[in-house]
């Protein structure tokens, strides 16, 4: 299963490069709330919120936008997604977005290139 994985030896800088990558990536805008990638306080510390591949979204969607691809990657296909927002609800880690229709992370690597640090890589498991 190919995924992002965060890396808990290291420490999140709260820099939000990775944020910032994802959202402008995929809606050429800076924009947090956009982002499939969250950056949230943990104590005095930052903790990396990702996509998990639980497939909680696919399971909730009712017009079977949400498939998973072969390396177990949750895909979501845009012509099938009515933008209803259930599966962003049901999303466990808050990373799903929705902008007309969902959005959440396909394991693409944008944020792990832009990651100062290095504890973000993507993994097959």
């Amino acid at each position: 299963m190919k995924k992002l994985v965060v890396d808990k030896s290291g420490r999140c800088m709260a820099c939000l490069s990775c944020v910032q990558a994802c959202s402008n990536a995929f809606f050429k805008t800076f924009d947090p709330d956009l982002s499939c990638i969250q950056i949230v306080a943990k104590g005095s510390e930052a903790k990396v919120n990702n996509c998990i591949q639980c497939g909680k979204c696919m399971r909730t969607c009712q017009h079977g936008a949400i498939t998973q691809n072969p390396k177990g990657v949750y895909m979501i296909n845009k012509k099938l997604c009515t933008g209803c927002g259930e599966c962003v609800a049901a999303c466990p880690m808050h990373v799903m977005t929705l902008k007309d229709t969902a959005s959440k992370c396909i394991a693409c690597g944008i944020c792990v290139k832009a990651c100062p640090v290095g504890i973000l890589s993507i993994e097959e498991k």
